[in-house]
């Protein structure tokens, strides 16, 4: 089975080239902040992705996760590969260093974050989630909260968790019947969570659960519920470790994919109660997770775009190796890469790759800059660029890496149906990717709800405005640059008639929302386009200089513009024309 390599040269593209040094340098703490330390950090990175976590990805795969007793068990070589991440500083890198991080840009965690999670996506998600819950803590936690834990945790001493789902409450929240009762400084906390990332593991001495849970006195409801750090292990005045909480794993669930990372469910109050601690105000809670929901989801959709990277370098080695049929003008036998359709599969997979890619690294840079920069103006513009993005990037960078990890089996043909060949892991994988931190229903509900409809379209208007401000400055390209910037030209022309049906239909709750998942779907794929776009004129530029690689970018763009954008015309049809064949079906029917 090949193993992973980090696509550096990619990477540093979109971070140097398109997204550019300058735009990061003047914000807040970045001024020192260089291509050259940028590419530094990412090639430290590739070392650890490729040298250590790889090699576990197939262990992780196929020997998975134990429970003996209350004690969750992580694959052999887990521990020790989780040691060394720790010792590199990569659980802070993007993190406050009042309290350890080492405040590098989100971009450049986003980069290395993609690392992981295609070097060994279930070694992955257990930083993923620490990650959330230290912005959680940092944003609405007080200073005791902050001073006992931000500092283990953005070291990696302890790691985090995600308390939401309950049996009978998934993404309906109203319905959480977990209970928090006080007592002095602190609440006792009783019920059961499911389906909770690194609930129990053996890689730190301890896990600091934010748990949603319900006080005596709430409202019901999605407005009665709090939020409460929950420690595995109570945290005496020193900062040492004291007794053991009256919390523990039930059962770890057996799952499709994502075997390395252990899914538990967790019982809280056994024995009188779990103590923990209010995070921000109380029945305020689901709005402070958000806060932890929003920072996975970005990290989600980067998930989506690493799973497809490691499915594609794996069918790209597969095409060049496996020697089977003819192909006219290439002998009597040849490499399967030279047949038509398996070179239209492998760049489907590439072009797709690095569209999501580049999306995913600006949403990362509109975080930074809502938060950094000096202008009012323009940190209120990025705040509703990253809101708006955040959804697109979760599910339609996640369903399409699910589509694309597929296209990597069907690259391998029969064998790729076979596990031994390592493709059907990626495959089974990437499924869970639109599913978990809201399904790309919910996302999409999101995107044409909040953030397209409530405030009548502006944020989406505004960047439908900087796509064509990308168009306008194509203006003098030819060759593939203008095929691309002609063909984003018409998909934002798409995209916009169908954002003014949208507002224009809003009297109709039920057609928005059964718009909303192929609007969110046509959003992805100009966003894509657009990114692509840039990409290809950067490249264009380039190109006197004979470098294959602005050769191979252009190409992408090329075939991103021939093959991907014009379904920009379908879906708009599917949602203009045919959202009132959802919205009126009958379900005696189905």
């Amino acid at each position: 089975m090949a193993e992973y390599t980090a696509p550096l040269r990619d990477m540093q593209f979109v971070i140097n080239e398109l997204i550019g040094m300058p735009r990061m340098q003047q914000l807040a703490g970045f001024d020192e902040v260089s291509a050259d330390l940028s590419d530094a950090v990412l090639e430290e990175a590739a070392k650890l992705a490729t040298e250590v976590l790889s090699p576990l990805n197939r262990v992780g795969d196929t020997v998975g996760c134990r429970l003996e007793g209350d004690v969750v068990h992580t694959p052999p070589g887990w521990r020790e590969a989780y040691q060394a991440f720790c010792e590199g500083g990569w659980n802070g890198l993007a993190m406050n260093p009042e309290f350890g991080g080492q405040g590098l840009p989100k971009v450049v965690a986003t980069a290395v974050g993609e690392m992981w999670d295609s070097a060994n996506m279930a070694f992955g998600l257990c930083p993923l989630l620490t990650g959330g819950a230290i912005e959680a803590i940092e944003q609405h936690g007080d200073d005791n909260l902050r001073a006992t834990y931000l500092a283990k945790l953005i070291a990696g001493t302890w790691t985090g968790t995600m308390n939401l789902t309950e049996p009978q409450a998934g993404s309906d929240l109203s319905t959480v019947r977990s209970r928090a009762v006080p007592e002095g400084d602190h609440y006792l906390i009783s019920g059961q969570k499911i389906f909770i990332t690194y609930g129990e593991h053996d890689m730190t001495d301890n896990i600091v659960h934010l748990v949603l849970a319900r006080l005596p006195d709430a409202p019901e409801g999605t407005r009665g519920i709090s939020l409460f750090a929950v420690p595995k292990f109570l945290v005496n005045a020193d900062g040492t470790l004291g007794h053991r909480n009256d919390l523990r794993c039930v059962s770890i669930e057996h799952k499709l994919g994502i075997h390395g990372s252990p899914t538990a469910v967790m019982s809280y109050g056994d024995n009188g109660g779990a103590v923990g601690y209010l995070v921000g105000e109380a029945n305020k809670g689901l709005m402070h997770m958000f806060t932890m929901m929003n920072a996975a989801r970005h990290a989600v959709g980067r998930e989506g775009v690493a799973i497809a990277e490691r499915a594609y370098q794996k069918a790209l080695q597969h095409a060049r190796e496996r020697v089977q049929g003819q192909v006219p003008g290439a002998g009597p036998r040849a490499t399967i890469i030279e047949h038509p359709d398996v070179k239209r599969m492998l760049m489907t997979m590439k072009c797709q790759i690095e569209a999501m890619r580049a999306l995913s690294y600006l949403c990362a840079l509109e975080y930074d800059t809502a938060e950094l920069d000096a202008d009012a103006e323009r940190r209120a513009r990025a705040e509703r660029r990253g809101d708006l993005l955040t959804p697109i990037v979760k599910a339609w960078c996640t369903e399409t890496g699910a589509e694309l990890a597929s296209i990597g089996v069907q690259v391998h043909g029969g064998m790729g149906f076979i596990e031994e060949t390592g493709a059907a892991q990626f495959f089974r994988d990437a499924r869970i990717t639109p599913i978990y931190e809201g399904t790309t229903g919910i996302q999409a509900g999101d995107l044409v709800g909040r953030k397209t409809l409530r405030d009548s379209g502006h944020a989406m208007r505004e960047l439908i405005a900087d796509m064509r401000a990308t168009v306008a400055n194509m203006q003098n390209l030819d060759g593939t640059a203008a095929q691309v910037r002609d063909a984003l030209a018409v998909a934002v022309d798409y995209l916009e008639v169908v954002v003014g049906w949208l507002c224009g239909a809003a009297s109709d709750p039920r057609l928005p929302a059964s718009a909303a998942v192929s609007y969110l779907k046509l959003a992805g794929l100009v966003c894509g386009g657009w990114m692509m776009a840039q990409a290809a004129a950067r490249s264009a530029a380039q190109l006197a200089g004979g470098d294959d690689f602005y050769r191979a970018k252009l190409a992408a763009a090329g075939f991103y513009a021939a093959q991907i954008l014009p379904q920009a015309g379908a879906l708009a049809d599917i949602i203009v024309k045919g959202s009132a064949a959802v919205a009126e079906l009958d379900t005696a029917l189905l």
